[in-house]
């Protein structure tokens, strides 16, 4: 630097010197504690009469240059998918702007996002953007379109009812099957019937017994849903005249037509049965209704109280199955360890066996229900997952209904759909503010929220170490200066009369309040500490130094031209303005 003075620039002479020293001058400051916190560093400068004490200063790593580094962090973290361009200035605007110190950290993030006064807290930054212009439909084409989606959900419905109903005639095909065997093994010895089960790889007759009621079961829900078929069409009797006519007595064609009348039959067996089982179920639910609307009605209190418990009870189960999903993940955790064992008896039950040549496929999805075994390893159970998560959800949803409309203590705010949505989650605050986003609006993609950063960034010259940084705060350094390096002087109150400010990264609001507090936390009682502020932070240094030129201090510590040429650029005097000479 001296080189570059006296050869690039011609200077007639060159002084170097310590800013926060001629801040610390110009401000009239003579026995005190300095800190000053700039753009690459902070330091704490113990000075007395004028002339700084540099081997009791400690320097810290961080400033405001860092500041505006770490802010960028935090935002890239925050939205990795910003389209934004993002650069160091506009970070520092950012910090200069809207951030300040908390007077209390601690309490203060931990309430910061919460809903209330958020709005206020929550500040927009908002990026350049381009709107993406939206060509308007007529009304004929949005009620063309809105009549291809209906076309297209009738024909998903029909489709999910025909699997229903080919599901149901399976079901009850199998129910059939499995009771059959089950009369068979009834008069049977012990050895026979034991045959019998292996050749069905059923263990014993109590798992029979359990797959039956099983298979019952699901048919009485299967039942319940919708299966398909006209309403107009089942008034009609289709007509099976072919069934009873041997396959001798027909044609080709009429033993074609004789194979579509029997999966006709079925199909229309197997609807009049799902009919009768819906018109049992409605008429059981409205029984329920009833009775339940007679029990509201004669103690709605004990009425009230039993819905409270069937919703925790609903939660309750809803949280356990969330609980296993997420088990299921941790290979020590036990809903793992039992799908390991599932696994392990899936391996161990059918032995390999030789087989000739080409016959190693075992047809193995050649039936649907085949590929309920990896269901049953996912979960542990051979129970309906999905059938059970849409019942349990629709209790959920009834239970909070009745409360809804009946207890006046009971509101939105208290429903599983108001806890888990997304827009009201913590996440959610932290990342787009108290109100919901529009995934379709550019002007919110391109925004960015400012929360808790605003408190977070300045609070590391105070805690270093969220930032990574291993060394003290400036509170802990400037009592270990006040307290053990000055502590033994007689005069070591005279630096708590005077601890200066000073530097742009002091800029911020409660600064001052934070390090008063700070240290007097630190000291006793009674100490006479005293803290003030820079009276412009920023330019302070550079009146300080335009004050001292020319002054005799300055002409003694000033290196001239001749002696730069003399003894050379790492030349330097030492002042008391200045470094010592290390």
């Amino acid at each position: 630097m001296t080189e570059i003075i006296f050869e690039c620039y011609g200077a007639p002479s060159l002084a170097y010197g310590i800013d926060s020293l001629f801040s610390y001058r110009y401000n009239k400051g003579k026995t005190g504690l300095v800190v000053s916190s700039s753009h690459t560093s902070t330091h704490i400068i113990p000075v007395y009469n004028s002339k700084a004490l540099l081997s009791q200063a400690t320097r810290l790593n961080w400033g405001g240059y860092h500041n505006a580094e770490y802010l960028l962090k935090l935002i890239r973290l925050k939205y990795p998918a910003f389209t934004g361009k993002l650069n160091s200035s506009q970070a520092e605007h950012m910090v200069r702007d809207h951030f300040y110190v908390s007077k209390d950290y601690d309490t203060e993030i931990r309430d910061y996002l919460d809903w209330t006064g958020l709005e206020d807290r929550d500040i927009v930054i908002q990026y350049p953007y381009t709107e993406e212009v939206v060509v308007q439909k007529s009304q004929e084409e949005l009620d063309r379109i809105a009549e291809r989606k209906k076309e297209s959900g009738r024909r998903l419905q029909e489709q999910a009812a025909k699997m229903r109903l080919e599901k149901l005639i399976k079901k009850e095909q199998d129910l059939e099957y499995y009771k059959n065997l089950q009369g068979k093994i009834v008069d049977e010895t012990k050895k026979e019937t034991r045959r019998l089960l292996d050749s069905h790889d059923i263990k014993d007759e109590n798992q029979l017994e359990k797959i039956i009621k099983e298979l019952e079961k699901s048919i009485k829900k299967a039942r319940t849903k919708d299966v398909g078929g006209d309403p107009e069409e089942e008034q009609e009797q289709p007509d099976f005249s072919l069934l009873e006519v041997p396959d001798e007595e027909l044609d080709e064609a009429q033993l074609k037509q004789k194979r579509q009348q029997r999966l006709m039959k079925s199909n229309h067996e197997a609807r009049a049965r799902a009919k009768a089982e819906k018109e049992a179920e409605k008429a059981r639910i409205a029984e329920e209704e009833r009775l339940d609307q007679e029990r509201r009605e004669n103690d709605l209190e004990g009425w009230l109280g039993e819905k409270h418990q069937a919703l925790q009870e609903a939660l309750q189960k809803i949280k356990e199955r969330d609980r296993l999903k997420q088990d299921l993940g941790n290979r020590k955790s036990l809903a793992s360890q039992i799908r390991m064992k599932s696994i392990a008896n899936l391996a161990s039950d059918n032995p390999t066996k030789k087989r000739r040549r080409g016959g190693d496929d075992d047809n193995f999805g050649a039936n649907d229900d085949d590929w309920g075994v990896y269901r049953q390893i996912a979960v542990g159970d051979n129970s309906d997952e999905e059938q059970e998560e849409e019942d349990l959800a629709s209790t959920l949803k009834t239970l909070e209904q009745d409360l809804l409309k009946y207890d006046p203590n009971f509101t939105y705010e208290h429903t599983q759909e108001a806890q888990t949505v997304w827009s009201k989650s913590l996440l959610h605050a932290f990342a787009r503010g108290p109100r919901p986003i529009d995934p379709a609006s550019q002007a919110e993609l391109h925004q960015i929220h400012l929360n808790i950063e605003r408190i977070r960034v300045p609070e590391v010259v105070f805690r270093p170490s969220i930032a990574g940084v291993d060394q003290a705060g400036i509170i802990e350094i400037a009592g270990d200066v006040l307290n053990q390096r000055l502590g033994s002087l007689p005069n070591r109150d005279d630096f708590l009369k005077d601890i200066f400010l000073t530097g742009g990264n002091t800029l911020f609001r409660n600064f001052d309040e934070r390090v008063r507090d700070g240290l007097r936390s630190l000291l006793p009682a009674d100490a006479p500490l005293h803290v003030r502020r820079a009276e412009d932070a920023l330019l302070d240094a550079w009146k300080g130094a335009a004050g001292w030129v020319g002054s005799s201090a300055w002409k003694t510590a000033a290196i001239s031209r001749e002696e730069y040429q003399e003894k050379g650029p790492e030349y330097i005097k030492e002042h008391d303005m200045g470094n010592s000479y290390a």
